[in-house]
C-alpha cells in the first residue's frame, strides 16, 4: 500500500464529540484536512479521503464504493465494526487508538473504588438534602479506608497495570489476573491466570475489571463468580458491559450476596430508564465516561502523525496496527 504524498493526501475527520482535526492541524504537518460530526456528512464524503480518522461512523459497505481511502485511523481503542478480512483484501490499514486512554480509565477505575470506600456518593445526595450527616458508631455505615485491602485487577494490561500501580501508592494487596506473562507481575503482589479467578475471588475487597470483551471474557462475571464474592466486596467494571452477567448481578445486588457495584459499562448502552440498577443506593452508574479526557484528540492525533510518517517512510509496521 503506497500512501499519497504530503501535498496530495485527503483526511477526513467524523466523530459525533471529538475534535482531532485541530489537534492534528496544530501538529503542522500541512495535510488537507476535513472534519464533519454527522453519519451523513460522513457517508457523503468519505470517498474522496485518502485516510480516515473515525469510530462509530464507520460501515463496511463503503469498501464496496469506489473510493480512494488506503487508511483507517480508529479514533477508538476497540476496532470491532471493522471488518479485517474485508480492509486487507481491499488493501487498506487500520491502527486503534489503544492506549490513548490509559490514564483516564485507571484514573476512573481508582476514583471509583475511593468513592465507594470514602461513602461520596452519599456525602453527594446528603448535600443535596441539605443533611450534615452525624458521626456513626455503627462500623457498617462509616467511611472507610484503602490500606489493607485486597483489589483484583482483572486485565493486567497498560489499563490495568495502572490500576495496581495506583492501588500500591494506597498500600492496597494487589492481585493480577490476566491470560499471559504471569511471570511479569509489575505492581501487582500476585498475577494468576483467568482459570484461576474463581479460587481469587473470595480474596477480594474490590474486583476490577479491566480485560477487553472476548469469547473468554463475556459473562466472565456470572451467577457462579458472583457467589464467590465476599458480602463486603464491591465489583467495579471499567472495561465492557458484556463482561458482566447484568441479571445475575441485579439479582445478587438485590439479595445481598456482595456490597454493591460500581458500573462505567453496562450491557445496553444508554442504561435504559427501566434498569432496577438506577435506583439502587449500592450502585454507582458513570455513563461510560472512564476514557474520557480532555487529552483525548491530542492523543489520537499524535498516533495519526506518527502513523503517517511511517506509511510516508515505507514502514508497514504501525503503532496499534490491526490490518
Amino acid at each position: 500500500m503506497t500512501l499519497p504524498s504530503r501535498d496530495q493526501l485527503t483526511i477526513l475527520f467524523g466523530h459525533p464529540a471529538y475534535r482531532v482535526k485541530a489537534a492534528f492541524d496544530a501538529l503542522g504537518s500541512g495535510v488537507r484536512t476535513l472534519e464533519v460530526d454527522t453519519f451523513p456528512a460522513f457517508e457523503a464524503q468519505v470517498g474522496a479521503a485518502d485516510v480516515v480518522v473515525c469510530s462509530g461512523f464507520w460501515r463496511n459497505q463503503f469498501l464496496a464504493r469506489d473510493h480512494r481511502l488506503k487508511f483507517i485511523q480508529s479514533i477508538s481503542a476497540g476496532t470491532d465494526q471493522y471488518d479485517r478480512a474485508a480492509l486487507a483484501a481491499a488493501k487498506v490499514r487500520l491502527a486503534s487508538a489503544h492506549g490513548v486512554n490509559v490514564n483516564a480509565v485507571s484514573d476512573h477505575a481508582m476514583a471509583l473504588v475511593l468513592a465507594i470506600a470514602r461513602r461520596l456518593p452519599e456525602a453527594r445526595d446528603n448535600q443535596v438534602k441539605r443533611l450534615w450527616r452525624p458521626m456513626q458508631s455503627d462500623h457498617a455505615l462509616r467511611e472507610d479506608e484503602l490500606a489493607g485491602k485486597t483489589i483484583l485487577v482483572v486485565g493486567l494490561g497498560r489499563i490495568g497495570g495502572r490500576v495496581a500501580k495506583l492501588a500500591k501508592a494506597f498500600d492496597m494487596t494487589v492481585i493480577g489476573v490476566r491470560r499471559n506473562r504471569l511471570d511479569e507481575p509489575g505492581h501487582a503482589d500476585e498475577v494468576h491466570s483467568f482459570r484461576d479467578l474463581p479460587a481469587l475471588l473470595p480474596r477480594a475487597d474490590y474486583v476490577v475489571l479491566n480485560c477487553p470483551l472476548t469469547d473468554e471474557t463475556r459473562g466472565l462475571i456470572d451467577a457462579a463468580a458472583l457467589a464467590r464474592f465476599k458480602p463486603s466486596a464491591w465489583l467495579v467494571n471499567t472495561a465492557r458491559g458484556g463482561c458482566v452477567d447484568e441479571p445475575a448481578l441485579i439479582a445478587a445486588l438485590e439479595a445481598g450476596t456482595l456490597a454493591g457495584a460500581a458500573l462505567d459499562t453496562v450491557a445496553e448502552e444508554p442504561l435504559p430508564a427501566s434498569s432496577p440498577l438506577w435506583g439502587m443506593p449500592n450502585v454507582i452508574v458513570t455513563p461510560h465516561t472512564a476514557g474520557e479526557t480532555r487529552r483525548y484528540e491530542a492523543n489520537v492525533a499524535r498516533i495519526l502523525q506518527a502513523n503517517l510518517d511511517r506509511l510516508w517512510a515505507g514502514d508497514d509496521t504501525l503503532i496499534n496496527g490491526i490490518v
